[in-house]
């Protein structure tokens, strides 16, 4: 996330607007915004109802047990369609910012 927060202006120029989504609560993600300096939106899915929609439940994975998400990137247009996905099962591996706006340029 760190260096989706450093390219926010690459993002914005692509017209491309980065969102986080987690099942910590608003509290939590705020939180973990604030200390980290991230200026981008976070979202609470705290019941997991996005993150099922979506196939991305990784049951039992956080703490106590708890539903996490996989970590994935997924790029959506205007109208709610997915036009672009990048799935990982670790939660340490993500899509470069680089990769996410070389896939938004073929959605135009």
């Amino acid at each position: 996330m760190r260096s989706i927060e450093k390219s926010l202006d690459k993002f914005n120029e692509a017209g491309v607007r980065p969102i986080a989504i987690s099942v910590d609560s608003p509290e939590e993600s705020r939180k973990l915004a604030e200390q980290s300096g991230y200026t981008f939106t976070f979202l609470s899915d705290a019941n997991a109802e996005v993150i099922r929609r979506y196939d991305l439940v990784h049951p039992g994975a956080g703490e106590n047990g708890r539903d996490i998400s996989r970590p994935a990137e997924f790029l959506i247009d205007s109208s709610g369609t997915v036009r672009w996905v990048n799935l990982t099962e670790n939660y340490t591996v993500r899509a470069r910012p680089e990769q996410i706006l070389e896939a938004s340029k073929g959605l135009k």
